[in-house]
C-alpha cells in the first residue's frame, strides 16, 4: 500500500483511460450504522468528484463499474435503489457534464435493465454523443465473462473462417473503438477484478486502496496516478536502462 505523501503529478504522463471498481459503499454505510443505500448515495458524490477531477486533468476515458450482472442477487430494495441512481445522477449532474464536455456511454446489457433505467441511460447517451471531451463509461448490468461470450458469438458471425485477429475480436466487445485501460483502481480493500474488463485490462496497471469508495477523494486519486507514473509498463518487453516506457 502506498502512502498519500507523494510527489507532484506529471501532467505529461497521465493515463489515457482509467477504470475504477467503485467498491466499499456498503461497508462504509454499515460502519456508520446506516442502511447500505446510504453508502451508494455517498458513492455517487465520490463519483462526481473523480469525474470532475479526471476532466480537469485531461484524462480521455473513465470507466466506472456501476452495476455488475452479479449485483442482481442483492436484496430487492438495494437493487431497486441502484437502478434509480442513473436517473438521479443524470438529473443532478447534467449541467456539470455539459460544462466539462463529457460524453456518457454505457458498457453492458442495456436491454436487461428496467425500462425507466434503460430510458434515462439512452437519453444521456443521445444527449452527449457529439461531445469531444472525456468519455465516461458506465459499466451497467455488466459482467466481463458475459461480454466475452457475447463477443465470441459476434466474432464467429463476422469471421466464420476464424480469419480475424485479436484486434478484430476487440471490436466485438462493448468497448469497441476505445483504448484499453492504462490504470485500473479498486478502493474498498478487496484485491480482485470481480469480473471487470478481463480482456481489456490485460496490461493495465492495478492500484488497490483500503479506502472505501465514498471516502475516496482527489488526494487518493492523485496518489494512485503518481503510483502509476512510477511504474515501468514493459508489456512483456525488456527496457534498456534509461529508456522511457
Amino acid at each position: 500500500m502506498f502512502g498519500l505523501r507523494t510527489e507532484a503529478l506529471d501532467i505529461s504522463n497521465l493515463p489515457c483511460h482509467v477504470a475504477i471498481v467503485m467498491d466499499g459503499n456498503g461497508r462504509w454505510a454499515e460502519r456508520r450504522g446506516l442502511p447500505r443505500v446510504a453508502g451508494h448515495r455517498a458513492g455517487l458524490a465520490a463519483a462526481r468528484t473523480i469525474i470532475t477531477e479526471s476532466a480537469r486533468l485531461g484524462i480521455k476515458f473513465l470507466t466506472l463499474y456501476t452495476f455488475s450482472t452479479e449485483n442482481w442477487q442483492r436484496p430487492r430494495e438495494e437493487v431497486d435503489f441502484l437502478m434509480r441512481l442513473p436517473e438521479e445522477f443524470w438529473r443532478k449532474e447534467k449541467k456539470m457534464l455539459e460544462e466539462r464536455d463529457v460524453r456518457i456511454n454505457v458498457l453492458g446489457d442495456i436491454a436487461g435493465l428496467p425500462e425507466a433505467t434503460r430510458r434515462v441511460t439512452l437519453e444521456a447517451m443521445s444527449a452527449t454523443k457529439d461531445r469531444q471531451g472525456m468519455t465516461v463509461n458506465l459499466a451497467l448490468n455488466y459482467g466481463s465473462r458475459a461480454e466475452i461470450l457475447r463477443a465470441a458469438r459476434l466474432y464467429a458471425e463476422r469471421f466464420p473462417d476464424a480469419s480475424g485477429d485479436e484486434a478484430a475480436f476487440a471490436q466485438c466487445l462493448y468497448s469497441a473503438g476505445m483504448p484499453d485501460p492504462d490504470l485500473l483502481l479498486r478502493p474498498g480493500g478487496e484485491k480482485r477484478l470481480s469480473n471487470f474488463l478481463l480482456w481489456q485490462a490485460a496490461y493495465a496497471e492495478i492500484v488497490f486502496s483500503d479506502v472505501n469508495w465514498p471516502d475516496y477523494g482527489v488526494k487518493h486519486y492523485h496518489a494512485a496516478l503518481v503510483e502509476y507514473q512510477k511504474r515501468n509498463r514493459r508489456r512483456g518487453r525488456v527496457w534498456s536502462r534509461g529508456a522511457k516506457p
